[in-house]
């Protein structure tokens, strides 16, 4: 009865994430739909532009068509009547992934995460088919397989990390218990994949924050351009609402753009252009107001940026070998060495999935290509927290450290400042 429990809460788990993301769009847009056309609005088209804005918002590109009458009145040339949208607003997929860590957690907490986590995204996979289904636009259009597979993928993703997680640190009296008493039969080896673990989550979460507080910065510093794009748009109220919110939506786009300039490869904004901190060269931008934020210009002095992530490769360092004076482990260079190098290559590639995640097309022509490049980033990310970390865990490990955690040795124990490597 219990776990008929857990899978019916992780099925309500996902239909209230789902909800509250399409509620999210649709209360919104039915404000903006009746001051904009009246008690004559097309009404019909209300859901399908939720549904196809909420695909978007799960990272599925979007095939925009713009009507010929339009192309005609705008003075839009017509080998830009249609482009694909393909950089994300991705405050749609953090919140469904984060929710579904909440909902994996639980799962966990109670013992039965595998049935948890299935039932939560196959109800969220049938709620994505639904959308898919019932909610078709003729102007912008989304694969419907896409439309399906992505949004299921980030509850699967989520639900399973936060099980996955908690399972570990807890126990399940299963498959992941199984798989911890292996890796503790590896002697003192054992510690390398929780560290790595760890101390990869630790510089991925280190490396958002500075790039979340240079957004800031940037909005402190240059937010009297931001304020001008929005005047040369000279639209109302209603207008300065709707691209408000949208500019929100990216939000969590623009921190990971700002990742990327902070690592050092920097983004672009279109064919030909480059945002670094080596050097900007940008071209005719869009008039939208948030690019405001971009920097004109570049400096050498910019370049310190790069200290930012080796921190948090420190952080990381710091907390793994924290962990290993707290549990007393005889950790000699070796295993530190790997723990070292597999934080670098985690820290890389979740910094990939996430430049992957916020790169594609802005519109037509040469904005087909804008965002930063995953490879690049990947490993400028790499190689600078493995500085910072090795810094932290390659340091000699002396039994001071220990002594402040443990009781006092005998007398006749080695010399307190002697290196136990």
């Amino acid at each position: 009865m219990q776990r008929l429990l857990i899978v019916i809460l992780a099925a309500v788990d996902a239909v209230v994430a789902a909800a509250v993301g399409l509620g999210a769009l649709l209360a919104p847009l039915t404000v903006l739909w009746t001051l904009a056309f009246g008690l004559s609005a097309d009404w019909g088209a209300l859901w399908p532009t939720t549904a196809t804005l909420w695909q978007f918002g799960h990272a599925v590109p979007m095939d925009v068509t713009i009507p010929d009458a339009v192309l005609r009145s705008a003075g839009i040339a017509p080998d830009a009547a249609t482009f694909t949208l393909s950089v994300f607003p991705l405050a749609f997929l953090v919140f469904t992934a984060l929710f579904a860590a909440r909902s994996g957690h639980r799962a966990a907490h109670a013992g039965a995460w595998i049935p948890g986590v299935a039932s939560g995204t196959v109800v969220f996979a049938v709620i994505a088919t639904a959308v898919v289904l019932t909610g078709r636009l003729d102007l912008a259009t989304t694969p419907w397989v896409l439309g399906i597979a992505a949004p299921a993928l980030a509850y699967l993703c989520g639900a399973g990390a936060g099980a996955v997680i908690t399972a570990w640190v807890e126990g399940d009296g299963g498959i992941v218990d199984a798989l911890h008493d292996r890796v503790d039969g590896w002697g003192r080896w054992h510690g390398v994949v929780p560290d790595a673990l760890r101390g990869a989550s630790a510089a991925l979460v280190g490396l958002l924050g500075s790039s979340a507080a240079a957004v800031a910065l940037a909005a402190l510093l240059r937010g009297g351009e931001m304020v001008s794009l929005f005047e040369s748009l000279r639209v109302d109220a209603l207008g300065t609402t709707v691209i408000s919110l949208g500019q929100l939506g990216y939000l969590p786009t623009l921190v990971v753009w700002a990742l990327s300039w902070i690592a050092g490869p920097g983004f672009s904004l279109g064919t030909g252009t480059a945002i670094s901190p080596a050097g900007t060269e940008l071209g005719v931008v869009p008039g939208i107001p948030v690019l405001g934020l971009l920097p004109e210009t570049s400096s050498p002095w910019m370049l310190v940026v790069v200290l930012a992530p080796i921190a948090a490769g420190a952080l990381a360092g710091w907390i793994v070998r924290s962990r290993i004076v707290s549990e007393g482990r005889e950790s000699g260079y070796g295993p530190r060495t790997v723990t070292a190098v597999t934080i670098a290559a985690l820290a890389g590639a979740g910094a990939a999935m996430l430049a992957a995640l916020a790169s594609g097309s802005l519109g037509p022509g040469r904005l087909a290509v804008a965002g930063p490049d995953p490879g690049p980033v990947a490993l400028a990310v790499g190689v600078e927290v493995l500085i910072g970390a090795a810094i932290l865990l390659l340091a000699p490990l002396h039994r001071t450290e220990f002594d402040a955690v443990a009781p006092p040795r005998h007398e006749d124990s080695a010399p307190v400042d002697a290196p136990l490597d």
